[in-house]
């Protein structure tokens, strides 16, 4: 548990470092970890500097209502899609005016899934200034691990993103 704790710590303050540097700007959009994302950004001292805020898209109409999801995104690809995490991500950044924004959407489980989409079916996207990376995970264990998992893997990719943003700027 401590491990997992420090990891966890360990990639905010990375998260953390590159936002303050280069004076970006943050915002998320979660669906299956319920604001588990925001609290654990906001567990960071010194978060309300980079941090502009969240929305819990939980039910479909508030994905599509406040982030701008299609619903034709979520009729041929459903709410847990890799596409529907990058119009959530996508809609985050435009609705709180953020530089960066993360869209997580998944099935925690126990119920919900498919064999197509098992519980522990999560997509994650991260969009930098309109550059998206999307990823799709099958996570294991129960309701509360996948949903900590989820939380992991999308910072995980935050920091991917912002590392890749910087090497790409030092190469230029």
């Amino acid at each position: 548990m401590e491990t997992k704790r420090n990891a966890i710590t360990s990639v905010l303050g990375h998260i953390r470092g590159a936002l303050l540097d280069n004076g970006l700007t943050l915002a998320v959009a979660e669906s299956c970890t319920g604001g588990l994302l925001s609290n654990l950004i906001t567990n960071a001292p010194g978060s309300s500097r980079y941090f502009i805020g969240g929305v819990v898209a939980y039910d479909n109409k508030v994905k599509t209502r406040l982030l701008g999801v299609q619903e034709t995104t979520l009729e041929r690809y459903g709410a847990v899609s890799m596409e529907t995490a990058v119009e959530m991500a996508v809609g985050a950044r435009g609705l709180l005016k953020s530089d960066i924004s993360v869209g997580i959407t998944g099935i925690a489980g126990p119920d919900g899934g498919s064999p197509d989409k098992p519980a522990g079916t999560v997509c994650v996207a991260v969009d930098f200034k309109g550059q998206t990376i999307v990823k799709q995970f099958r996570f294991k264990g129960a309701r509360l691990e996948i949903k900590k998992q989820s939380a992991k893997g999308a910072l995980d990719m935050l920091v991917e993103s912002l590392l890749k943003s910087m090497a790409e700027r030092a190469a230029l």
